[in-house]
């Protein structure tokens, strides 16, 4: 079992996917962007899509992870404010367990990144 927990790095695979879901819904479907860029930015999930690998990256930078042997627990704070403070970025804590090749989100918390 030891040698079917994944790794960092696949759990950053993972939880870029992860982050273009809960982005393309914050900021695409839910209108979270600034009037301004909605103008801009003509196809918004598409966009977001392309910058899978970067929010791989950028995840797997912000992650701690728990080892146990048989299953590792994965928890990843980002905050958007801290990446680009001028923009009203909402900021997300995923807590994911993952073992035997697999991940399962347990947790998922959104703050809407309201700008004071």
């Amino acid at each position: 079992m030891v040698w079917t927990n994944p790794s960092i790095e696949d759990y950053s695979d993972y939880a870029g996917d992860q982050l273009v879901e809960l982005a393309t819904e914050e900021l695409c479907e839910q209108k979270g962007l600034p009037m301004v860029l909605r103008l801009w930015i003509r196809n918004c999930p598409e966009l977001i899509a392309a910058q899978q690998p970067v929010l791989a990256s950028v995840a797997g930078e912000f992650t701690t992870r728990l080892n146990f042997g048989l299953g590792s627990l994965y928890t990843t704070k980002l905050d958007g404010r801290n990446l680009l403070p001028k923009l009203r970025l909402p900021s997300y804590t995923v807590t994911t367990i993952a073992g035997a090749g697999r991940f399962l989100t347990i947790q998922t918390r959104t703050d809407p990144g309201n700008v004071e």
